[in-house]
């Protein structure tokens, strides 16, 4: 089989068997091959731009349908579409040619969408595809992306979720099930291959002044609906603190599942009010008829099974993170809001000037 095309390489040549004055089945390099899927993502680029300034990365293979924009030199792009017919043979023959060390896998969406097909098979379908290329390579290490909201918003949770407890996010919704199954994938994957440190992040809501997703959207409107009566406790972690974690899960081997949050926690209407803006409290059955209209319509940012987390607790204990994998935020809950309020009022001042 012959390797897939490199769009936009930014490295050198692939290496070959007499480069490397050894076989492709020898041992392996010294320094780091890190592989990262999702590369053109926030977290993605943002992970391949610090891994180009670590001297124990010798290099970066980058895998999406589009190459990261923080690539240099030690970076090699190949475009690869995860929900292609031939996903699988084409991510084993490159882990076992760029003779991977550590699989970094962000390839998930941070928002829901419309598109509940090509992201099952960009998710769920593709992290299988990841993960039986890897176990082909022999790759060292996994580190997975998944999130805190998988263990759903209930009125029994406890005020701190641990690792321990159940992902009762609603499965009737897409966004959630994909995720859910993904990290069965990997459970699964970690069962058979021993050998293999299998990490996994669970990060709380990713917020700060450069990320976009469904939450920035949500706190970036002038009126912000809130559940009429609740007002749940919530927590964010900052955007550096998110790519931090997994720096440190790629230089250190600790396998498990950990809860990557920051410190502190929130009310939604001081959240609202740190964000400067209005809350708009709707009645339960209201909010959610209006938001199925509303997100069938393209007009919201979140299906309406996300009503919940405006209604129930849904907040993780990062004790374990903090204990095992050394992960210290720099920010808290508070910090990452008013970090994204700083630019978002700087983002409303030009929107406003364009208008004038």
């Amino acid at each position: 089989m012959v390797l897939p095309k490199r769009k936009e390489s930014r490295g050198p040549p692939l290496p070959t068997a007499a480069d490397r004055g050894t076989s492709l089945l020898g041992k392996r390099p010294s320094s780091k091959v890190v592989v990262v899927t999702g590369a053109a993502s926030f977290l993605g680029a943002n992970l391949v731009g610090l891994l180009e300034e670590d001297s124990r990365v010798a290099r970066i293979v980058a895998i999406d349908v589009k190459p990261p924009g923080t690539a240099q030199r030690k970076t090699r792009f190949y475009e690869v579409d995860f929900t292609g017919a031939s996903t699988e043979a084409r991510l084993s023959e490159i882990l076992g040619a760029e003779r991977a060390d550590t699989l970094v896998h962000l390839a998930f969406m941070s928002s829901p969408t419309h598109a509940t097909a090509h992201a099952h098979e960009l998710e769920s379908v593709g992290t299988r595809h990841v993960l039986v290329a890897a176990r082909h390579a022999s790759v060292r290490k996994v580190v997975m992306w998944s999130q805190t909201l998988l263990y759903g918003a209930h009125p029994s949770n406890p005020n701190f979720l641990t690792e321990r407890h159940p992902l009762r996010a609603p499965q009737t919704e897409p966004w959630f099930a994909d995720k859910i199954e993904a990290e069965g994938e990997v459970a699964r994957f970690a069962e058979r291959t021993a050998d293999t440190v299998v990490t996994v992040l669970r990060t709380a809501p990713i917020l700060g002044p450069t990320v976009h997703n469904f939450l920035t959207r949500y706190l970036a409107r002038r009126v912000v609906p809130v559940a009429m009566g609740f007002d749940p406790l919530v927590q964010f972690l900052h955007e550096v603190d998110a790519i931090a974690a997994f720096k440190l899960a790629i230089d250190r081997d600790h396998p498990g599942i950990y809860n990557v949050v920051g410190d502190g926690v929130l009310p939604l209407s001081t959240v609202v009010k740190l964000a400067g803006r209005l809350a708009l409290p709707l009645p339960h059955p209201l909010a959610r008829t209006m938001g199925a209209a509303l997100w069938l319509a393209q007009i919201v940012e979140a299906p309406p099974s996300f009503m919940h987390y405006l209604r129930f607790l849904c907040v993780a204990d990062g004790a374990k993170a903090r204990s095992e994998l050394g992960f210290r935020p720099a920010y808290t809950t508070r910090e990452a809001v008013l970090d994204f309020t700083s630019a978002q009022r700087l983002r409303d001042v030009k929107l406003l000037h364009e208008a004038v």
